[in-house]
């Protein structure tokens, strides 16, 4: 019977290679978990707020609730049974023409929702 003087960690460590180059890989994906918008600059910009309801409107006039796509008629019935206090933080690409910006801030006043923050960048 042969007696084990060291271990072999070779494997060991192609193992924990495999599985940095994977935890690498995906937390880049999971870093870019939003809608990808060019925000406008603003010199008073804040820092992350915490939010609950997150409008994101892109350029070519396309609307968003969380990470889903959805129409005008869809979002104003979605916000019916949304309280009114709820803040909701809206993001829009900067190069979005300004009507579509516009009818949705109404479609927010029309149902009662005061508490409105304005995405942008630094």
């Amino acid at each position: 019977m042969k007696k084990f003087d060291s271990i072999n960690v070779i494997p060991f460590i192609d193992i924990m290679l495999v599985l940095l180059a994977i935890v690498l890989t995906t937390s880049t994906f999971v870093a870019k978990g939003i809608i990808p918008l060019n925000l406008p600059k603003s010199k008073f910009a804040k820092g992350k707020i915490k939010k609950n309801l997150t409008i994101s409107i892109k350029s070519d006039g396309k609307i968003y609730l969380g990470k889903q796509i959805i129409s005008k008629k869809q979002l104003d019935l979605r916000l019916l049974s949304t309280p009114k206090k709820t803040p909701i933080y809206l993001r829009c690409d900067k190069d979005t023409r300004f009507q579509f910006f516009i009818s949705t801030i109404d479609i927010l006043k029309n149902r009662g929702f005061n508490n409105i923050l304005m995405a942008t960048k630094r």
